[in-house]
């Protein structure tokens, strides 16, 4: 049985991603837009409802909260403010306290995004990437996340970087994808790092490198990143980029796998089974080969029926 790496993902700031080359979600935005020192009144009104409702979204009372949060974005997206118009596209998308509508979720997003908001760009690039609320067209996808990229917010950064990588909505260029992929990686991202760390594995968009691919999955990896942990694991079993040592390997594949990284689970019963950086113990591989075929993992569902075991 072959060991697994990963390949190129999608941004992913909340949410882990369950599928080679999906596309990641970004909820509530955490901060507020920057909010001029020109404002009237009646900006800073909007603003002030804006605020509280990010206040109310995040407290306990969580039924409660969206109500109230809801009431507060619209009035505040009523004036016109693209924080709270984004904020209700999100409550619109997922459902939260008001019944899911992806339609008008995308309205919202639309609106804040003609105000030249990023993040509302980037949630309405991903709509058309998928079809959801909008009719599907990746080259509209492909321009929203060009605005909110061109600003410097990451995530679309890192989505534009697939569509191009991919050839999805605009011309296949390796090596813009990888452009795009830095630019995420120089802000700490770690998408943005890990998805680098494969186009120097592989040589795609740049020189092959598998050294610096290291570089790459260890900083990500560092941020807790599991498929940059898992990938780094594999370079450390194969001697790819940095010197060998399956006990280093160990300890990656680890690390992923705490955090429910399927190929890792896999990979660590691997090491386990094969008494690889670790002291041979089969009851363990089995644990971890159980691990990831509760998540569907045909590897790992194989290694348990090649034992008489499901």
């Amino acid at each position: 049985m072959a060991m697994w790496r990963h390949r190129p993902i999608s941004s992913a700031p909340i949410k882990p991603c369950k599928a080679n080359g999906c596309l990641w979600t970004v909820v509530l935005v955490a901060s507020l837009m920057p909010y001029p020192a020109s404002a009237d009144l009646e900006q800073w009104n909007a603003f002030a409802r804006n605020y509280r409702g990010a206040m109310y979204a995040q407290s306990g009372d969580a039924a409660r909260a969206e109500t109230e949060a809801l009431q507060l974005y619209r009035r505040g997206a009523d004036q016109g403010f693209p924080a709270a118009e984004f904020n209700l596209g999100v409550l619109y998308a997922e459902g939260r306290g008001v019944e899911k509508n992806e339609a008008e979720a995308a309205q919202w997003y639309r609106r804040a995004a003609d105000h030249g908001f990023a993040p509302a760009q980037f949630n309405l690039g991903r709509m058309y990437a998928q079809g959801r609320g909008v009719a599907k067209s990746e080259a509209e996808a492909v321009q929203l996340y060009s605005a909110a990229a061109d600003q410097g917010y990451v995530p679309a950064q890192v989505d534009l970087g697939v569509m191009y990588a991919q050839g999805l909505g605009v011309a296949k260029n390796e090596a813009v994808a990888a452009q795009w992929y830095r630019k995420a990686a120089d802000q700490e991202f770690a998408a943005g790092q890990f998805n680098l760390g494969v186009m120097y594995a592989d040589g795609r968009g740049v020189a092959k490198n598998e050294a610096e691919a290291v570089q790459w999955y260890r900083k990500a990896a560092d941020q807790e990143f599991a498929p940059a942990q898992f990938n780094l694991g594999v370079m450390y079993a194969d001697g790819r980029g940095v010197a060998k040592n399956e006990g280093e390997a160990v300890q990656w594949y680890r690390k992923a796998a705490d955090q429910k990284h399927a190929a890792a689970q896999f990979n660590l019963g691997r090491m386990y089974a094969e008494g690889r950086g670790v002291a041979k113990d089969e009851a363990e591989a089995v644990q971890w080969f159980r691990k990831a075929a509760d998540q569907g993992y045909a590897p790992a569902q194989q290694a348990l029926q090649s034992r008489g075991l499901r």
